[in-house]
Order: structure tokens, then sequence, then C-alpha cells
């Protein structure tokens, strides 16, 4: 082994000493003695302490499975809910679709993870949002649609995020104003002016940096600083036009400068003044 092995090596053993001594889920020691993959020790598979199936810690069990995938399979029904979370990380997704009713949240969010997308459809009114939103991360197209009225915005989110932009309408009325400034990144052009009026100004600031500028005259008496900075910045001379007499300095300034014909060293950036 050439030194920066050695030195990999060495720093793995240091970590691992830092997570104290083996012992299995119900906090008893460990022995390899009784241990039934004993006779893996010296081909390395296995290594007390670093590389363990029965240890309670994860980072031990995921090296033990990454080393011995084909024994993932074995511990799919194991009491301990981390031990089922790794096993479900390596086995063959053939052995998974039970897991769907696994009790433990984390083992379903896995198994969303990895099975094909076919199977996972249960899975999408799971009652615990981290399994929910592994499904929003999987799922494509228009079988995200189901999605965007899950209870938890952060799933909404997600799903906004990934769905194709000709359905993106459907997210432009959510009550979660996060929500709506993904749609607002994403939305068709053709479809933006239906955020121009939205109660968050975020939303309407995402608006502003994507509309096509003949549109900004839309959000020029917008009574966020910020969007009729970007307006500024972004719109056509009558826009511009709009403006020049603007209540504040910088807005002015950047909408005379354009209109003037000189470049605003802001122009086209889209950044606006800080909030």
């Amino acid at each position: 082994m050439g030194s920066d092995g050695a030195d990999r090596e060495a720093a793995a053993a240091a970590s691992d000493r830092g997570l104290g001594e083996a012992v299995d889920w119900l906090g008893r020691p460990i022995s390899c003695k009784d241990c039934p993959h004993e006779s893996m020790r010296r081909e390395g598979r296995c290594d007390l302490g670093r590389i363990c199936v029965r240890d309670r810690r994860s980072k031990r069990i995921d090296r033990f499975f990454a080393s011995n995938a084909a024994l993932a399979g074995r511990y799919l029904a194991h009491p301990y809910p981390e031990l089922r979370v790794l096993a479900a990380k390596h086995a063959s997704v053939f052995l998974l679709p039970p897991l769907i009713a696994d009790p433990e949240p984390d083992v379903r969010a896995m198994v969303a993870y990895r099975l094909p997308i076919a199977r996972i459809a249960p899975l999408a009114s799971d009652p615990d949002r981290k399994v929910r939103l592994a499904v929003a991360q999987r799922l494509e197209g228009k079988a995200l649609v189901g999605l965007l009225q899950d209870p938890d915005y952060a799933v909404r989110g997600v799903a906004a995020s990934r769905l194709p932009p000709e359905l993106l309408v459907l997210a432009a009325n959510d009550a979660e104003a996060e929500v709506r400034r993904i749609a607002a990144r994403r939305l068709a052009p053709d479809n933006l002016y239906r955020l121009t009026s939205d109660a968050d100004p975020l939303v309407r600031l995402e608006v502003a940096r994507r509309l096509p500028p003949a549109q900004l005259i839309m959000l020029a008496s917008d009574p966020d600083l910020r969007v009729r900075f970007v307006v500024a910045e972004r719109g056509d001379e009558d826009v511009l036009a709009a403006l020049i007499g603007d209540s504040d300095r910088e807005v002015s300034a950047v909408a005379k400068s354009r209109l003037g014909g000189i470049p605003s060293t802001s122009e086209g950036g889209g950044r606006g003044p800080r909030p």
C-alpha cells in the first residue's frame, strides 16, 4: 500500500477510535467469537470497531454492507431500524417491495429512493414527510402533479422544482410563498403575468427578473424598491420613461442612465439593491 493509502487507513482508524467502543444496538459489548461472519475477518471484509454489521454505529454498518452487499438481504427484517435502513441501501431492489410497509420512516424513504419509479406510487401518500420528499425527488412529469396538494410545503416545493414548465401554473397559487417563488423561476414567460400582483415581494422580484422587457410596465409601480430597481435595469424605453420620476433615487438614476443611452453598471444583472 502506498503512503497515501496508509495515511487514509490511519485517518479512518483514528476516526473510528473517536466513535468509541464497539457495542451493539442494545449497548452490549461486541465479540467476534459468536459472530456468524467471523470467518471474513481474514479477508478484511469485517473488522471489529471499524467494519461491523453488529455495531450500532451507522458508519461501521455501512462499511460492512459496502464490502458485503450480498449479505444485506439477511438484515432487512432486523429489529434495529438503522440497520434496516443501511441494509435497504445495499440490498437487491428485488428484495425491497415488502419494506414499503416498514414501520420506520427512514427505511421507507430509502425504499423510495431505490425502487423503480413505477413501484413507489403508494409512498406518495406516506404519513411521514421525509418519505414523501424522497418520492417527490424521484417522480417525473405529470406524476408530480398530485404532490402539489401535499400538506407539507417542502414536498410541494420539490414537486414545483421538477414539474414540466407547462404544468407549473398549478403551483402559481400555492399558499406558501416559497413554492410560488420556485414557480416564478421556472414558469414559461407567457405565464409569468399571473404572479405580477403576488402578495410576496420576493415572488414579484423573481418575475421582474424574467418577464420580457416590454411587459415589465406591469411592475413599474410596484410598492417594493427591489422590484422597481430590477425593472429599471431590464425594462424597455416605455418602462424607463415611467421610472424616471421614481420616488427612489437609485431607481430613478438607473432609469435615466439607461434612457440616456449610458449603460448601467448593473444592466441585465437583475441583482437589485441590497434590501
